[in-house]
Parts: structure tokens; sequence; C-alpha cells
């Protein structure tokens, strides 16, 4: 009896425990439903159903003449929902859907016609078809027997991407640039595209797609839940015209001397927009193209191009004058009996004036002139650099600008020799674009203007536009005195018969500019050399100023800065001088004879603006 009872309370308790648990189920399955319902079905469609970005249109990139240099272009791809469409329907339009796909894209009708066929019987819901097409291609496709039912009669699936385009090919490509998003969410910017990227970029759109086989997801319809707003557009100062003679005589130069690489940069002197940047270097093959953008961000000792802003320092705190004279000492001192100061004539050039000095770049010369003047005071000569904005990178908008290096007694290596060494352009490092901005400067009568890359921003939508203005970094660099003798010595450099780039005189276009050649690696036996040559023109009026900097020319075939970047700079000029309006006095005679006008005036001198050719202006 007791053992009875025993069997019937475990019972009991088994019920009792079965029952709780029911209870249990019973009231996990109620909350699942009424409770957590909504939140499963939220998570089951997400894994079914999600919204992916749709990449806006971005902006595109102008020259100032309105060229396009950079573009966006829509590309399709076409893929086919078998799983849409019903048996009858695709047997009665593959045939002439084969044909049309045939006649579009090149492939045969019947390879058209398995592709759709092997789709349909194995049921695939994202089958491509074709892809890189264009919006015209797409558009004729969309009118397909078949396709025209659209994505769930006709199992047509359209997905558009962008690509960027140059039209210029790889001219001007390191200051075009690039954008590319890194897995971590930041953008590696190069050029302008990477600088004016958040410009450019536009805002991202929301499309619904569907998961399907394989893990791919199909887009549920061609419409979007967010329209992508397209990017804003850039005008650049870049001119289309200039960028292609500044390219092409660069590239000529590097190919004949088989240089490294080089650089070269022309400015608008008024306002300092860029109008050319060309960037070249030199493969492992021979050939060339634009590694990298040396003309912004390569620093290097300026050789005797930096004699210009040594002169202006000592001229302003009037340690010398034009008429100064110094004895270049057979062209060659000696500093703490080892380090050596050279002229590139052996034996020096005897007793010349500082005019002289800087148009023959004798070294021994100007080391003497700023030497002998700021021994005693090197802090002098220093800041006198630094006021004039020398030891400040330029601030510009394309990433990788290097910060130039001026030495200081105040700072860490400073030495002895730090001051004559720096009288000629060494110890000292600056990038190509920052030389130039100086000597942009000197050209616009002691006004140093920030290079301008942009005139202004444009949203093709509202018409919204956002003009760059010239941005004065500089109002005066020196004393407009200073300015008039530094400039009739710049001019000197090209006309008097001593000059340094007297190689590209003209006698019917006054160029002013400066040499320098500068040695690489002077610590070893292979020594190399930086030639390059900077300056503006026309002389009298300036509207451009330029550089040209050649790296590691092959030596057997020339080095100096008058051989190797001079005529390249001369090559440009000339080509951009035919292109200047400018007024000119012609006799009645030679006025009809250019212009061809038989009407009879009575002026026996007229005024007129003419863009002269090489045969003309020969006359």
């Amino acid at each position: 009896m007791e053992k009875q009872k025993r069997l019937i309370s475990r019972f009991s308790f088994v019920v009792i425990g079965l029952f709780l648990l029911g209870i249990g189920i019973g009231y996990k399955i109620i909350h699942i439903q009424l409770v957590e319902g909504e939140s499963y079905k939220l998570l089951a469609e997400k894994t079914t159903v999600q919204n992916f970005e749709i990449q806006p249109i971005r902006g595109n990139i102008y020259a100032h003449d309105g060229s396009l240099l950079a573009t966006s272009v829509p590309r399709y791809t076409i893929h086919f929902d078998a799983a849409t469409v019903n048996a009858s329907r695709f047997e009665s339009h593959v045939d002439a859907l084969a044909d049309s796909l045939a006649s579009l894209l090149g492939n045969t009708p019947n390879y058209y016609h398995n592709l759709l066929l092997d789709a349909h019987k194995k049921q695939h819901r994202y089958k491509r078809i074709a892809k890189d097409l264009s919006y015209g291609q797409m558009t004729r496709l969309r009118t397909f027997p078949l396709f025209r039912l659209g994505g769930v009669r006709g199992g047509l699936v359209v997905e558009r991407k962008t690509v960027r385009e140059r039209p210029l090919g790889k001219i001007a490509e390191r200051t075009i640039g690039y954008e590319k998003k890194q897995p971590n969410g930041s953008y590696l910017r190069v050029g302008l595209e990477g600088a004016f990227g958040d410009e450019l970029r536009g805002v991202p759109g929301l499309q619904l797609r569907q998961k399907i086989a394989n893990g791919e997801w199909k887009p549920l319809s061609d419409s979007y839940l967010q329209e992508p707003q397209d990017g804003y557009d850039l005008q650049t100062t870049l001119d289309v015209n200039t960028q292609d003679i500044t390219h092409h005589a660069l590239l000529e130069a590097l190919e004949n001397f088989e240089a490294d690489h080089g650089t070269a940069i022309v400015m608008e002197t008024e306002t300092g927009a860029i109008r050319a940047v060309a960037n070249l270097g030199r493969t492992k093959e021979g050939k060339y193209y634009e590694k990298l953008n040396y003309a912004i961000g390569e620093s290097h000792e300026p050789g005797s191009t930096f004699k210009l802003m040594a002169l202006v320092a000592a001229l302003e705190d009037q340690v010398v004058d034009t008429t100064t004279v110094f004895d270049t000492q057979n062209g060659e001192l000696t500093f703490y009996g080892k380090y050596k100061v050279r002229d590139s004539r052996k034996g020096g050039y005897g007793k010349i004036p500082i005019t002289e000095i800087f148009e023959r770049s004798s070294n021994t010369g100007m080391v003497q002139a700023i030497y002998n003047e700021y021994n005693k005071k090197p802090e002098q000569f220093v800041n006198r650099l630094m006021n004039m904005g020398l030891s400040e990178p330029l601030g510009l908008p394309i990433v990788g600008e290097a910060k130039p290096v001026i030495p200081h007694p105040d700072k860490k290596g400073w030495s002895g020799i730090s001051l004559p060494w720096m009288a000629y352009g060494y110890g000292v490092l600056m990038t190509p674009m920052q030389t130039l901005t100086f000597y942009n400067a000197i050209a616009n009568d002691g006004v140093m203007v920030r290079p301008r890359f942009i005139e202004g921003t444009q949203n093709t939508r509202s018409q919204i536009k956002k003009q760059s203005e010239v941005e004065i970094i500089n109002p005066s660099i020196c004393s407009k005195e200073t300015i008039g003798k530094v400039k009739s010595m710049l001019k000197g450099v090209v006309e008097k018969p001593w000059g340094t780039a007297h190689n590209i005189y003209d006698p019917n276009f006054a160029i002013s500019g400066k040499t320098g050649t500068c040695q690489l690696d002077y610590n070893t036996e292979e020594v190399q050399y930086v030639a390059s040559f900077v300056g503006y023109f026309p002389s009298d009026q300036p509207k451009y100023s330029c550089i040209v900097v050649i790296h590691r020319p092959d030596k057997e075939k020339g080095y100096f800065g008058n051989q190797v970047a001079a005529p390249v700079f001369q090559t440009i000029a000339h080509k951009l001088y035919s292109s200047i309006p400018r007024e000119t006095k012609l006799s009645r005679d030679r006025y009809l004879e250019i212009t061809g006008n038989k009407n009879e005036t009575n002026q026996s001198v007229v005024k007129v603006d003419v863009k002269l050719t090489k045969t003309q202006k020969k006359s």
C-alpha cells in the first residue's frame, strides 16, 4: 500500500511538471507570436531584403575653356530573371530576343538563344546577359522582345554603375587625380579629384534589393527608395591648349636628355591661375607618364634659382647695390679649409658688379655678397627670407605639398657653412610651385598670390556657382625699388651676351628668368644634376610665369639649366605668346596688307589688337 502511494505521488509530480512545462511552452509561443513576432518577421525580411547604397553621378571637372577633364559615364549590366517569365511567354519571344541581342552586342543569335534557354531551364534568377553597356545601348535593349515587358513579366534586371573617364588621357593625370574609398571608410585623395572630393562626390541614394541564390542581390525595381543627388561640377583654371603645349615640350626634353623625371608649370601672373602642370617620370622601359605630382610634392635644393631670393634680401637690407663690385676669386672659394664653392667657369670672372654676378650666375660672387655682409648677423638674412613668405607652404588644396626648409641660426642643424651654402641655393628645400610663386611675385610687382586651381563650382540642378577669388599671400614681398632692380637683372640673364640664358634670346620677344644647375649626390662619386629655368614673359608686361625643372639628365648630353630646361621654357613661351592679344602700331600699308582690307584710310598709323603669326613677326 505504501509502495502504491509512492508511485501515485511520483506520477502526480510528473503530471504537474508536464503541466507546468506545457504552460511555459504555451506562454513562450504566445509571447513570440504576439510580442516578439514583429521583430522576428523583420529579422527574416532583413536576411532576404535589404537597402543598398546607390552611388550618385560624380561631378564633372572642366578646364578653363569649358573642355571636359574628367566626367562620370553611366555603364549598365543586364541580367535575366528566368523565374519570373512563364514558359509560353518565353518560348514565343526567345528567338526574336536572341536576334535582337546579337544585333546589339555582336555575338551570334545562336549564342544568345542557348544562353537564354539554359537560364530558363535552370530557372536562374540573375543570369548576366551583357555588361558595360552605354546609356544608348541600354535604352535600345529595353525595347527588345520580352525585355520590353519589364522586370516581372519580361525578366529584365538592369544595374547601373558609373565609371570615371578623362578625355585628355594621361595628360595632367596627377593634377586631375582621383579619389578611392578605403576599406575603413576613409578616402585616398590625389589631385583635384581628391582635394574637392566632398563637392564632387554627391549624396548616395538607396535601392531595395532581394537576396536570391548564390548570395546575389536582385533589385526589386528600377526605381530608388531615395534618389541619389549628383555632385557639384568643378571649373578649373587649367587651359587645355596650354597644358598640351607644356606637356609635349617637357616630354621632348626628357626624351632628348634621357632624364629621370621633370615638371613644368605655367601660372597667370596677376591672378595666380595655374594654366598648366605637367609631371612626367621615366619607366623602366624608358617611357614617360605622370607618375607623381613633382610640381607640388617634391622639394629639392633649388640651386641658382634661389640667388634671386638671396639678392632681394640683400638689396632690401641695403647691404649691396647694383653697383657693388666683388672679386670672383679665380672662380673658387674655400671655407674651413675643405668646403669649396666653385664657378662653372674655371678661373672665374674677375671683378664684376652684383648685376653681372647675377646674370652670369657666379657662385663665388653671390656667396661673397651674402657671407661678407651677413656673417656676423645671419639671422637678419634668414629672417628677411622668412618675412617674404619663403618658409611656409602655400596652403594648396591638393594634398601632399612639401613644406619648405629654410635653415635658421636658432635651430638645430645650423653650422658655419649654412650661410654661404644658402647664398647659392644649397641647404634649402623648395618645391617647383613654391619657387615659381616667388618669381611670379616679382613679375607681379611684389604682390605674392596663392596659386589657384579652381575658378568655381556649379550644381547642375540648382545652377549655384561659387567663384574662387584671387588670394594674396603677401601684398608686398619687397620695395618697388628692389623690384625694379631685380627685374632688370632677370631680363639681363637672357638679353645680355654674358647672361646664362642668352641662348634663348629672341629680339622680337623678351623673356626674363634665371637658370639653375644644382648638384645631386654631391657627396658621392656619381654626381647628378637638376636643371631648371624659372621666369616670366613678356618681360615688360608679364602675362605668364613659368618654371621647368628636369632631374638627372644624361650628363653626356647636357645638364646645365640653359641647355636642358631653358629651351623648354622658350618653346612654351613662344607658343603662348602668339595667343596673347597686344596693341601694336602699324603703317597704313602694312595694316592693309595684314587685314586684306581694300578700303582707304586717311590715317598714316593704325593701332590694332593683333595676334601675329611667326611669319608676320619675322617680317
